[in-house]
């Protein structure tokens, strides 16, 4: 009888599997606890809706960025925080800026501003028909240092900016700031917001605005001018084509313009009460013509009101104390008018 070998089964010991099964046990079980960790970490700090700057440098790592929010209490944990944006592929999507953020924000949500660019902002408001002194104390109570808007409004600093080609070397940027609203953030220069109205400006005094302002005779500075006092005048958008021809007809009949808004604009740069009898270059109730500069901002309205005035033959007009407009053509109408329709504004 022949009996065939039998290559024995190779048999695991026992206590070898445990260990292996042991190791496997707290390898889930530790990936799990990391996870619920990693998770955890994500979740916002507090219920805190308390606002904290936090500015983030250009060129800071996101080490740097991680070991800041952790520093300010505004998430839980950085090594989190690096993980996130590791597994996200954001690492060199953080943008450099100011940023408000609160505790009740996660990882997720505060990463999602800081990779958009949601920086902190306010708005710096330039309202229609203001004058330079009153943009000057506004960028003041927006914080901006009493040096620093001084310099932002020195005309000298923006040498060559396309609004300021028809500007007299002496003039001021009065009537170039254009209203509109700005955004501030807590870096901005005071320059930035008047370097803004003045690009707005430009796109406002296109080639067809100027080469209409030359058909009605003026430059572009006068253009400016006669917008500000038609801005100053009337309130009513849709009576400011017509009061601007008023203004056109009368200095083209060498009528003075007799405008109350010259007149107080010079009382008031002098330091005394808005008056239409105070004597200066701006009374055009005693000086024939143009005044020397515009008396304030301007907006696109107005400038299109001297650009293409209605086609009337108005020479005279008074705003009527329901913010109505009375256009006249002669001397008898227009008292009547005052008459009937201007008590209070008019002072009677």
């Amino acid at each position: 009888m022949k009996y065939t070998a039998r290559e024995a089964r190779r048999v695991w010991p026992r206590r070898l599997l445990i260990v292996a099964g042991i190791g496997i046990l707290l390898l889930v079980a530790a990936t799990a606890t990391v996870r619920y960790v990693y998770n955890q970490n994500l979740k916002p700090v507090s219920t805190s809706t308390v606002v904290k700057s936090i500015e983030i440098k250009d060129g800071a790592t996101a080490e740097e960025i991680a070991a800041q929010l952790e520093e300010a209490k505004l998430i839980r944990s950085a090594w989190a925080f690096k993980l996130y944006i590791s597994s996200k592929e954001v690492r060199n999507a953080l943008q450099a800026g100011i940023y408000e953020l609160t505790p009740s924000q996660g990882i997720p949500e505060i990463v999602a501003q800081l990779t958009h660019g949601k920086i902190a902002t306010n708005l710096v408001t330039l309202l229609p028909g203001q004058r330079l002194d009153q943009i000057r104390n506004r960028l003041k109570q927006e914080g901006f240092k009493d040096s620093e808007v001084t310099s932002s409004l020195n005309p000298a600093n923006y040498q060559g900016h396309p609004a300021l080609v028809d500007k007299p070397p002496a003039a001021s940027l009065e009537g170039y700031l254009y209203p509109d609203s700005y955004q501030k953030t807590g870096t901005t220069d005071a320059s930035f917001i008047i370097s803004a109205a003045l690009d707005e400006m430009e796109d406002k005094l296109t080639p067809d605005i100027r080469s209409a302002f030359a058909r009605q005779g003026l430059s572009t500075y006068e253009g400016i001018i006669l917008a500000s006092i038609v801005e100053k005048e009337v309130s009513n958008q849709g009576d400011r084509n017509q009061v601007a021809q008023v203004f056109l007809k009368r200095l083209k009949i060498d009528m003075a313009l007799q405008s109350d808004a010259t007149a107080s604009y010079g009382a008031i740069l002098d330091g005394k009460p808005a008056s239409s009898s105070y004597d200066s270059p701006y009374n055009t109730y005693l000086h024939k013509g143009l005044p020397p500069t515009p008396i304030s901002n301007v907006s696109e309205s107005s400038l299109k009101a001297v650009a293409f005035p209605a086609n009337t033959d108005w020479i005279y007009f008074v705003s009527g104390d329901d913010g109505t407009t009375h256009f006249a053509k002669t001397l008898d109408v227009h008292e009547s008018n005052v008459q009937q329709y201007c008590t209070e504004l008019c002072g009677r």
